[in-house]
């Protein structure tokens, strides 16, 4: 079997000279290698970067090589553990395999080539495994599960990196523009994983109030601050046991940033307050819009908390990036919203769809499906029937076998004035309603409807100064 990305191996033995030899061997078979002299800094790098492959000692000080192996298995149930025995003790060797270790080898390594073989069959298993399992979440996301949606390479890269995160407690980054699904992707790793069961808290860190930040996060003693009338656990102490998916993070003030990092490093909170820590053990999947390390050279963001987040990042795509996966989109988005009734697209509509450039990304893309359903004839959606911001970008050819009111036009100004003549009267000149199908802001729809004389005509001054 071709190997298809990376092994990382991590050797545990007391004896450096084992060590040596095994990180020799497992290094000239293209492996990443790591190695520890116990089993408890063996433990810290796995929360650092999770392995694949473990060979470890029974025979150790400080912990014995059972205990590191049911440790493992609690924390990273999916790595393949192998046990090394120098002893000839094979009863305790059959007693870890009891305890899932995939097999054991005796040392002295005589001769070595056997230790070659037998980390060989080990990565067959792995990758044979992270196969399969890349093939059923290509299937899931055909489905559209948790909403991923989408065959191309790119996404194929995204959702490989969730099978080999869900198990994990790594510490996840997600960059990508808005739009792009970035919580879609932390909720696919918490709950496509061994930790389902678990909480899930979302966090939308540019939404919260300055001056709140830290309560919300962190929680709060009673009469910690006026209107604190009852104590309260703050969002990390929610998300214990769990996963904590901060969005956004990079609208975090400073201050707050600094105390974010201890809470991560300590693994404890301080409520507003209180004088007493509180532990907790959460995963943190972060996520941004922004370039984090353009963000700490500026002095915008922490470098130290920009380091601890990044020990895994996920990049995700653009949908001007991966246009082959729109139509596959579009109707995943016609399926979930069309209560069963099939509503087709036509060949035209589906054109202009893949010719715009969508600057809101997927979010962009489900909200014009959305409004094109509401606005055509719950059977068909035709030109006519998209956003006027994708309708701005129809070549002439496509625009002029667009159908408005059964009118044929080929000028696009004709099609935006009646297509909101159409939904204005559609609902019954609610202006806000209106605004909302249309996917524009109610000043923007004043100025429309003021241009094309649709309707009673607003002050704009009047309204635009109410709207603020």
């Amino acid at each position: 079997m071709s190997q298809r990305f990376a092994i990382r191996f991590l050797v545990v033995d007391d004896e450096e000279s084992i060590r040596k030899l095994c990180v020799t061997v497992a290094a000239s078979m293209g492996f990443t290698c790591m190695e520890a002299a116990n089993g408890e800094d063996a433990l810290a790098l796995l929360e650092e970067q999770p392995a694949h492959i473990i060979l470890t000692d029974l025979v150790m000080p400080r912990m014995s090589g059972l205990e590191f192996l049911e440790r493992v298995r609690n924390f990273l149930p999916r790595v393949e553990v192998a046990v090394m025995t120098g002893h000839g003790s094979v009863e305790t060797a059959v007693q870890a395999m009891k305890l899932g270790a995939y097999d054991y080898i005796t040392k002295p390594f005589t001769p070595l080539e056997e230790l070659r073989l037998f980390l060989r069959r080990m990565a067959d298993k792995v990758e044979l495994v992270e196969e399969n399992q890349f093939l059923r979440e290509r299937v899931d996301t055909e489905t559209g599960l948790h909403g991923i949606v989408g065959s191309t390479p790119k996404i194929q890269d995204v959702l490989r990196m969730v099978a080999r995160l869900k198990d994990t407690r790594t510490p996840v980054l997600i960059v990508g523009e808005s739009g792009t699904g970035k919580e879609l992707v932390a909720r696919a790793i918490h709950f496509r994983g061994s930790f389902a069961n678990r909480p899930f808290v979302a966090v939308d860190c540019g939404s919260l109030v300055p001056t709140l930040i830290e309560s919300e996060l962190f929680g709060y003693e009673k009469g910690a601050f006026t209107g604190a009338m009852r104590s309260k656990p703050g969002l990390f102490q929610s998300a214990n046991g769990g996963t904590i998916f901060l969005d956004e993070i990079g609208e975090l003030p400073l201050e707050m940033q600094a105390k974010l990092l201890r809470v991560l490093q300590e693994k404890e909170v301080r409520p507003v307050g209180s004088n007493q820590r509180v532990k907790v053990d959460v995963r943190v999947i972060a996520a941004t819009n922004r370039d984090l390390e353009v963000e700490y050279r500026a002095g915008r963001f922490r470098k130290d908390l920009y380091f601890r987040l990044d020990v895994v990042t996920i990049r995700l795509p653009a949908l001007r990036e991966r246009r082959s996966d729109i139509p596959m989109l579009v109707h995943w988005f016609l399926d979930r919203h069309s209560a069963g009734n099939p509503v087709q697209v036509t060949s035209a509509a589906m054109k202009c769809l893949l010719q715009y450039d969508w600057p809101g990304n997927v979010r962009e893309l489900e909200n014009c499906v959305q409004r094109a359903m509401a606005l055509g004839d719950g059977k068909t959606i035709d030109v006519a029937d998209l956003a006027p911001s994708v309708l701005s970008h129809v070549p002439t050819e496509l625009a002029s076998i667009a159908s408005v009111n059964s009118a044929p036009s080929t000028d696009l100004e004709a099609i935006e004035r009646a297509t909101i003549q159409r939904v204005f009267e559609q609902v019954n000149g609610d202006k806000v309603m209106a605004g909302k199908m249309l996917g524009i802001s109610r000043a923007t729809l004043y100025r429309k409807l003021k241009r094309y004389n649709i309707g009673p005509q607003p002050d704009i001054a009047t309204e635009s100064h109410r709207l603020q």
